[in-house]
């Protein structure tokens, strides 16, 4: 059986931790930032993880993500 392909972009933007866990960056620190002020930009700049009901999604399209 052939090999499964991963997803170009979710490769990008999603990494595992030791724990299983997947980290993402935080959206919303660009679009509009002349509004939004110091503390929350700079809040935004922080890892997040993705929420337990789509990491099952995500991790599907990175089947061979170590």
């Amino acid at each position: 059986m052939p090999k499964q392909k991963s997803h170009s972009a979710t490769k990008k933007r999603f990494w595992l931790t030791a724990s299983g866990k997947l980290k993402r960056a935080q959206s919303g620190k660009n679009h509009k930032a002349e509004t939004k002020n110091r503390k929350r930009k700079r809040n935004l700049r922080k890892t997040d993880y993705v929420d337990s009901t789509k990491e099952a999604n995500v991790k599907a399209m990175i089947p061979y993500k170590k």
